[in-house]
């Protein structure tokens, strides 16, 4: 399961650096500190996917901890991508994936 989710991820970085939205330096403390989800108020869609969710589920994996139940980022992609004019039919396939395999049974359960 991790296997797969890792390939996401890099699918995920890889589109990101192709539309050249892939940033060199990290959003602001204060942006990274929103409790708003996905950071809506402080950044991009794209700036989350880089600076929040690829570390964050990352650290799980490399941690061996339990990823999440369930994941709806789809539906906020297809309004927020958009936004940014980015080509948004490669990133929300894999993004779609990645919500999928989140709902799979079994899902929570990481394996090295």
């Amino acid at each position: 399961m991790s296997e797969e989710v890792i390939v996401l991820l890099d699918a995920i970085e890889s589109e990101l650096r192709r539309q050249d939205v892939w940033l060199p330096m990290p959003s602001s403390v204060e942006a990274m500190a929103s409790t708003t989800p996905f950071c809506m108020d402080t950044m991009a869609f794209s700036q989350w996917l880089q600076w929040v969710f690829v570390p964050r589920v990352r650290a799980i994996i490399d941690g061996g901890g339990t990823l999440p139940k369930g994941s709806n980022i789809k539906s906020y992609a297809e309004e927020a991508l958009p936004l940014e004019r980015l080509d948004s039919e490669k990133l929300l396939l894999i993004i779609e994936q990645f919500d999928r395999l989140m709902s799979l049974p079994a899902v929570s359960q990481v394996s090295s």
